[in-house]
């Protein structure tokens, strides 16, 4: 689904912040027209599309990472837990291309989202390039995953500021695996980013609870979650998304 509306609305039964004002019907009308005499000109065009400088972006995504960039700033397989494997079918990137950035409404955030990986889509607002992967203990059923997404102009403020109110929107929701009632609480962190927020969900029908982290480094946000060892994925989450981070400060 792409959709490009100028404005995102998360509503519940508080309202969280999701005006977009990158993605603006405006930005359609930045480019200046090209000069007829380099337009009429064969050698000019062929010049141009030789340049090194046409094939870097630019515009809204000039200076912004690739997916084949953050791929190569998630954490290795040495950074995880011995027993831990790759899960293929989660590994996803965006590769070398920018995607069109999607603002879609939603009056009702899905909590159960909150519930897997990608949990970052519950804001109805996608970015322009990321890459994710997640691995997996066969032996335990054990999860780490980890996300970067980067995000046009001012959106990834948007982005994390609705994640930090999601405990408002999302109080608990229902386990469909245990038909369960879940618990989720929120506290922001400071010294990781620019902002960043933890989210703990836990269910007395689980062994053990998820921690979620967001945390923004300019125009990425960065997100992961993890729900190994006894204190639901504290230690590991706080772990990894302060590794990405620090990644992420390096290539500013």
């Amino acid at each position: 689904m792409r959709l490009s509306p100028p404005a995102v609305k998360l509503l519940s039964t508080i309202a969280l912040p999701l005006v977009l004002t990158a993605c603006g019907p405006t930005s359609t009308k930045s480019a200046a027209p090209a000069a007829p005499a380099a337009a009429s000109s064969p050698a000019a065009t062929k010049a141009a599309a030789s340049s090194p400088a046409a094939t870097k972006a630019a515009g809204p995504n000039a200076g912004l990472l690739t997916g084949t960039q953050l791929k190569a700033l998630l954490a290795p397989a040495s950074f995880f837990p011995s027993g831990f494997d790759i899960d293929s079918a989660g590994s996803r990137d965006t590769g070398d291309t920018y995607t069109q950035p999607t603002a879609a409404e939603v009056p009702t955030p899905d909590c159960t989202r909150l519930g897997g990986t990608s949990w970052t889509g519950i804001t109805g607002i996608t970015g322009v390039s990321f890459a994710q992967n997640d691995y997996v203990n066969k032996n335990t059923s054990a999860e780490i995953a980890q996300e970067i997404d980067v995000y046009q102009g001012a959106t990834a403020q948007t982005v994390i500021g609705a994640l930090g109110k999601l405990a408002l929107a999302c109080p608990s929701f229902a386990d469909a695996q245990t038909s369960s009632k879940t618990k989720v609480t929120e506290t922001s962190l400071t010294g990781l980013g620019d902002e960043a927020y933890a989210i703990t969900v836990t269910d007395s029908a689980w062994q053990n609870g998820d921690t979620l982290i967001a945390a923004r480094v300019g125009t990425s946000v960065v997100t992961v979650l993890a729900n190994d060892g006894s204190d639901n994925g504290a230690a590991t989450a706080k772990k990894l998304s302060s590794q990405l981070v620090s990644g992420l400060k390096a290539k500013a």
